[in-house]
């Protein structure tokens, strides 16, 4: 097949997240298994506009901000200058619709829908924006096929009025050579938990913070690593401060992913305290690890942790909840380890080789003749 993918970004953005690692690890494998994958993605600061990466011919154009309006233009002198069997729509932030532009078959791909999780994050215009483009897209959309990544958004696209039976869910892989429980592993003498992921309101992280003060009135001290960036660590920094958490909460900010994956190794939880999300990743990445995750019990994230398996689901916004799955990990090591080993046997049904084939099964029955 010769596939063009359209994305906000790509792999090697500054900003890529999840949702670009999902995308980057099943097209490097279809370049691999002989097909043709071009992306058309935002670009940054100093990136190139035109590159090859994996194998995978890079065009980008504008930013991540203005990407939407230029993204149009460059996708039309990219048809004119080649010729595709599919386009794949990469819907992780705004829709671009292009079932509008394109004379070649669509396939969404879909890690999640915001709905109105925009509002806890972004400023009412932009968030009134994302929430009125995704009421648009069953209409947009209505004879596309659509790849999800878990059982929580197909049922969330489907009650949105997205025809079900056109919705296929494919759980994202894992790099298991990676994401392992080392041989020589020791974890954190002190109770270390960890953050792992983007700094934004919407992500929940400060109802980690709240949670860590009540332990600390029970006399239990707990270390928080948050790893990642984003527009929220200023704020974050200070609740920090406000609840007297100086001495417990480390901003890492960017670390290389081998550092990542030693803090999951080591770290005695990892955290995902979201109200809504696709899948999360990271807890899968820390079950791999031997590391047990405390999640909201949310859309997506009650897929990705196996309440009382591989970890403990909380609602949301339960602050004594988190304050009492975190203690019972944080102080039973017996308990800690039996939740990690299960963590291991169910993180390693995943595999990006299954997702890629997945991937690939649906894209050539959608194919161009």
């Amino acid at each position: 097949m010769r596939v063009l993918v359209v994305n906000w970004q790509d792999r090697t953005n500054p900003w890529a997240g999840g949702a670009e690692v999902h995308l980057h690890e099943i097209f490097k494998r279809l370049v691999l298994w002989g097909h043709e994958v071009t992306l058309l993605v935002s670009g940054w600061p100093g990136a190139r506009l035109e590159d090859e990466v994996d194998g995978m011919q890079v065009f980008r154009t504008g930013t991540r901000y203005t990407f939407p309006l230029f993204a149009r233009l460059r996708f039309q002198d990219i048809l004119a200058a080649g010729s595709f069997d599919i386009v794949v729509e990469d819907i992780n932030k705004l829709p671009l619709f292009t079932t509008l532009w394109s004379r070649i078959p669509v396939v969404g791909i879909v890690p999640h829908l915001f709905g109105t999780t925009a509002f806890r994050q972004e400023a009412f215009p932009v968030a009134a924006t994302v929430w009125t483009a995704e009421r648009l897209m069953p209409l947009a959309y209505r004879d596309v096929a659509f790849v999800v990544i878990s059982e929580s958004t197909a049922s969330d696209m489907a009650d949105r009025g997205f025809d079900r039976s056109r919705i296929h869910v494919s759980h994202p892989g894992l790099d298991h050579e990676t994401f392992r429980v080392p041989a020589d592993r020791i974890r954190y003498e002190q109770p270390t938990i960890a953050y792992v992921g983007r700094l934004r309101r919407y992500k929940g992280i400060d109802v980690i913070l709240r949670a860590l003060a009540r332990l600390r009135d029970t006399e239990l001290f707990v270390r928080f690593l948050i790893v990642g960036r984003g527009d929220d660590r200023s704020w974050l920094e200070g609740l920090s401060n406000r609840l007297g958490l100086q001495e417990q909460v480390e901003f890492l900010g960017y670390v290389p992913e081998d550092e990542k994956v030693d803090i999951l190794q080591k770290c005695w939880a990892n955290v995902y305290p979201s109200p809504k999300e696709g899948w999360g990743i990271t807890n899968v990445e820390a079950a791999a690890c031997g590391t047990p995750s405390v999640a909201s019990d949310s859309p997506g994230l009650r897929e990705s942790v196996a309440d009382g398996v591989t970890g403990f689901l909380v609602p949301h916004e339960d602050i004594d909840g988190w304050a009492d799955r975190l203690g019972r990990i944080c102080r039973d090591e017996t308990l800690r380890e039996a939740l990690g080993g299960m963590g291991v046997e169910h993180a390693a049904r995943y595999t990006w080789e299954a997702t890629a084939r997945d991937t690939e099964r649906i894209l050539q029955s959608l194919a161009k003749p």
